[in-house]
């Protein structure tokens, strides 16, 4: 479906039953619904399941108007789910897209039904490893199929060896991204989550110290929070079992 915004016509893809509280997936930038598909299957057995190609990322969306920050996000956010009917959701949101679930959560608490974040930005600046860490990540992914599945065991890339997603690779690369660097979350912002959530981070994140990221959530929050061992920033791509696994869990408890 093509939902009409103020800030550009966005594609979504749904699945699953009709009834009860749909589950949004955000991916993470430069990514899009595409990023979602060893999870769509299982998550839309017993909801509706709602994947999202945002607006000024490659993919079937189109942007008309400049996004600046978080409240423009969490405004197309918004909308989106309007055009949908959606008036209460689960976010599931990987990196920059967990940073979007988190801000538009922050914003509209009551539409929030739950957040389950992976490995989400906004918890510090980027680091000039992390840069690194994506700039050969994106030139691994342009490499002959063997390269790129040996590149993904040096760069800790699980994404490198998931053919399906590598078609990407090469829109990404010449796709100019228009959408703002995430500022990191100020302890008032995290102070005010009132939604139930969930976070899961990769134990060896290039994003961040990942250790202590955990400790800050559990300070100012009351999310769950957990390490995933031997798991950097490719988390939703490395192992979607065990994160199906722990997101189901959750959403079976809050219901």
């Amino acid at each position: 479906m093509d939902v009409p915004t103020e800030f550009g016509t966005t594609r979504v893809y749904t699945c699953g039953p009709d009834d009860g509280v749909p589950a949004v997936l955000l991916p993470g930038a430069g990514g899009n619904a595409l990023m979602w598909h060893r999870y769509v299957s299982e998550l839309g057995r017993h909801r509706r399941v709602i994947a999202v190609d945002p607006v000024g990322d490659p993919g079937g969306s189109t942007q008309d108007r400049p996004i600046d920050g978080a409240e423009h996000m969490s405004q197309w956010l918004g909308e989106v789910l309007t055009g949908l009917d959606v008036r209460r959701a689960h976010f599931i949101g990987c990196s920059y897209g967990g940073w979007t679930a988190l801000q538009y959560a922050i914003r509209n608490p009551t539409a929030a039904a739950s957040l389950t974040l992976l490995d989400p930005a906004g918890f510090g600046k980027v680091s000039g490893r992390f840069i690194a860490w994506v700039v050969l990540g994106g030139l691994a992914g342009l490499s002959p199929r063997p390269v790129r599945h040996r590149a993904a065991g040096w760069l800790r890339n699980a994404t490198l060896r998931d053919d399906d997603v590598m078609g990407l690779a090469t829109a990404m690369m010449g796709f100019r991204r228009r959408l703002p660097v995430p500022p990191p979350l100020t302890d008032e912002e995290l102070r005010q989550l009132t939604t139930p959530t969930l976070v899961l981070l990769g134990e060896r994140s290039q994003l961040y110290d990942a250790a202590a990221v955990a400790r800050r959530i559990r300070t100012l929050t009351s999310a769950e929070v957990a390490l995933v061992p031997g798991v950097g920033h490719d988390l939703p791509m490395n192992c979607p079992d065990r994160i199906l696994d722990r997101t189901g869990a959750f959403l079976d408890q809050l219901r």
